[in-house]
């Protein structure tokens, strides 16, 4: 089975939040993601997933030199950022694209897909 990655982009110029959500529109999409992911599970599908907080709460550590250099914030300036995720394993690409259907809608937003790179046969 291959793992896949579903990503939730958001805008940066509004780093939206589940705290500037209105209350009953929250309540609606939490219940709706519950049962998406107790679909994966039951399923099988499911590995992980997580909520992320906005690039402005981030700190860059870059090690590629004799010693690390922790910078406040994201690593680089983007229209959009990665607000949330899932990591699936799926049969083939069109099982991935169900779940990501099915995700996306349980969202209400725009919601990426891509294969998870496998190690190299030796």
């Amino acid at each position: 089975m291959t793992k896949y990655f579903l990503s939730l982009p958001h805008d940066s110029a509004e780093e939206p939040t589940m705290e500037n959500m209105d209350p009953a529109e929250l309540q609606e999409v939490i219940a709706a993601v519950g049962a998406f992911n107790t679909a994966l599970v039951e399923a099988g599908a499911f590995v992980t997933a997580g909520g992320l907080q906005p690039p402005s709460s981030a700190t860059t550590v870059d090690y590629s030199g004799d010693s690390p250099v922790l910078t406040p914030g994201p690593f680089a300036e983007a229209a959009e950022y990665l607000g949330g995720f899932w990591i699936i394993e799926a049969e083939n690409d069109d099982v991935a694209i169900e779940w990501t259907k099915q995700a996306s809608k349980a969202l209400r937003s725009k919601i990426e897909v891509r294969a998870l790179q496998e190690e190299p046969a030796a």
